[in-house]
């Protein structure tokens, strides 16, 4: 059996570790890793890798940054040449970026069958490229892979045949407890000369909030406000540094009192600054739920979220980017207000395990 994986972006290597872990133990299992190259640099990519010990991709289609229109296509371009040379059984994608889709409707015009893992996730806002390709994605896969039960019911809804889709948890998690006692051992916090609960860290990386300059300004205000009570940890995205620079923004958080500025971080470093936080002040969805796992309080800057399993059961606050709200819930956090929450169903460690079972058993 012949499965080709495919790869693109940080939360995909995450979610991708774990699974090739669980397809190695079987010897009736063939594996290739397509790494799409749609992140492509040192710390966007290969310290990932190197951190989640991920095997070499057997081929890199290196398309790089552009559009996403240009992206999918090159993808598409590319990924086609790899499936008519290797004729897999079967072709796994993970998350809802550009290479995600991109690598499932080429298989499916192969007339390869689509395993999508973190199948069903909705924000309900077409805005989102990301929606887009999870919608798309979800209605051309024989496989579906759900994290949560909002995502069942939302592919139910959508007219998905029950019978392809199956509950397993979040194989993100499962790369989270893996490593969560190896990410102890990191020197994060001593080389950002940081104290354990005293202070912040910020992601940042969505179109609708760092492409826009108002928004973007408008979390530079937010960020001046919480500076004042508590450090801010800023490990910053390549898009956002491109906008901040080409807004001419840089000035107002580089060499700032309280606001620590560093490249993105691998896997276990981050892993470890984000567990010994106060809080987390983020528009990702990943971090929504390792923060849910970990116990960390999690202030979502954006007006939905398609993990809502994480607002309602676990740690994660959704305060929209109104400045106010966001501001009041950061003070709170920052005395001490506590959000307790728990972890949600089969987010366990053992979500990876479920769906290479279910494909040994269901795949013709």
């Amino acid at each position: 059996m012949k499965i080709v994986s495919v790869v693109g972006t940080r939360p995909n290597f995450i979610k991708i570790a774990p699974l090739i872990e669980e397809m190695n133990k079987h010897s009736e299992i063939r594996q290739l890793l397509v790494h799409t190259g749609q992140h492509y640099d040192a710390t966007m990519s290969k310290f990932f890798f190197d951190d989640l010990e991920i095997p070499k991709p057997d081929i890199n289609l290196g398309v790089g940054s552009a559009s996403d229109a240009i992206q999918t296509a090159k993808i598409i371009l590319t990924f086609e040449k790899v499936l008519l040379k290797e004729k897999p059984h079967l072709v796994t994608v993970v998350g809802d970026v550009n290479s995600t889709f991109a690598a499932a409707i080429t298989a499916k015009k192969c007339g390869i069958k689509v395993a999508h893992v973190e199948a069903g996730l909705r924000s309900f806002d077409m805005t989102m490229p990301e929606e887009i390709n999870r919608i798309l994605t979800d209605h051309i896969s024989d496989f579906l892979f759900t994290t949560e039960e909002s995502g069942n019911k939302n592919l139910i809804r959508e007219g998905i045949d029950k019978n392809k889709i199956f509950f397993v948890g979040n194989v993100m998690i499962d790369t989270l407890l893996k490593h969560k006692e190896k990410s102890k051992k990191s020197k994060i916090l001593s080389k950002l000369k940081l104290d354990k609960n005293n202070y912040a860290v910020l992601t940042l990386h969505r179109p609708s909030n760092v492409d826009d300059k108002k928004s973007l300004e408008n979390i530079l205000s937010i960020l001046n406000e919480i500076k004042k009570e508590i450090k801010i940890v800023f490990p910053i995205h390549p898009r956002t540094l491109k906008n901040l620079m080409k807004y001419r923004l840089l000035k107002y958080i580089k060499n700032k009192k309280n606001i620590i500025v560093t490249e993105p971080l691998g896997y276990l470093d981050f892993l470890c600054l984000m567990s010994n936080s106060k809080f987390v002040l983020t528009d990702s969805g990943g971090i929504q739920e390792e923060t849910t796992v970990l116990g960390v309080p999690c202030v979502t800057m954006r007006n939905t979220t398609e993990r809502p399993v994480t607002a309602k059961e676990g740690t994660n606050v959704l305060v929209s980017t109104d400045k106010v709200k966001i501001i009041n819930v950061c003070k709170s956090l920052i005395k001490e207000a506590s959000i307790k929450g728990r972890i949600p169903k089969f987010w366990n460690g053992h979500a990876a395990e479920r769906v290479v079972n279910i494909i040994l058993k269901n795949l013709n």
